[in-house]
């Protein structure tokens, strides 16, 4: 019964979350929770790789990633990396160019659901890679993750002292990300150099960019 009643709350949400936004709504495929990969061969093979091949990403390893980023993982809305008050300041937008079943575009991702929010239609790789100082892995890769904060989320609970709380949960999640990339044998990136301005106007966000990490499989 209780399955059930989590089952018919999940898709009254859906129905909410779809008629607040007005925006069409992706249901990602379920996460896994067991590999074959140990944590400890995870953690020694994990590397910061520049060269992607050009074969698509598909949309379970793209689900896969996002649940490590920020996933729920308990019936009160604990999510897979740590939070200061369980507060959660981050968002995470896919920019997606080489995803199977999935078209080129920007994508918000929404954990309760677990599910992706379209924002954009078109293919805005050049524009981040743009704004990202002209790194060539940025522009080159088949999908890239944004992680973006609302600070207020944590400084209205611990004022300036949040910044810090956010900052530590932006590297928690981008760890958890570039983790899950290395037991799924993909390669990845994390990328700091880049100009906020610029990249919220070409993804036409409002939060605060933190990171962009470039994720591919291996050349």
């Amino acid at each position: 019964m209780k399955k059930i009643l989590a089952l018919f709350q999940g898709f009254l949400f859906l129905f909410f979350l779809k008629s607040l936004v007005g925006e069409e709504l992706i249901k990602l495929p379920e996460p896994r929770f067991k590999s074959n990969v140990s944590l400890e061969e995870t953690l020694f093979k994990r590397r910061s790789i520049r060269e992607f091949s050009q074969k698509p990403l598909t949309l379970e390893e793209v689900s896969q990633l996002l649940w490590a980023a920020q996933g729920i993982t308990s019936s009160w809305g604990g999510r897979t990396a740590p939070s200061a008050g369980a507060l959660y300041p981050l968002e995470i937008y896919v920019v997606a160019g080489n995803i199977e079943n999935l078209n080129c575009g920007v994508y918000k991702y929404e954990p309760k659901s677990h599910s992706l929010i379209k924002k954009l239609e078109e293919d805005k790789r050049m524009d981040v890679w743009s704004s990202a100082w002209g790194q060539s892995w940025v522009r080159e890769a088949p999908v890239l993750f944004i992680i973006t904060a609302v600070y207020e989320r944590t400084t209205q609970k611990y004022g300036k002292r949040g910044i810090r709380y956010v900052h530590m949960e932006a590297g928690h999640a981008a760890q958890n990300i570039l983790l899950q990339a290395t037991a799924l044998n993909l390669v990845s990136v994390p990328v700091g150099a880049f100009n906020d301005e610029a990249l919220k106007k070409s993804l036409n966000i409002k939060e605060d960019p933190l990171y962009i990490i470039a994720i591919g499989k291996r050349k």
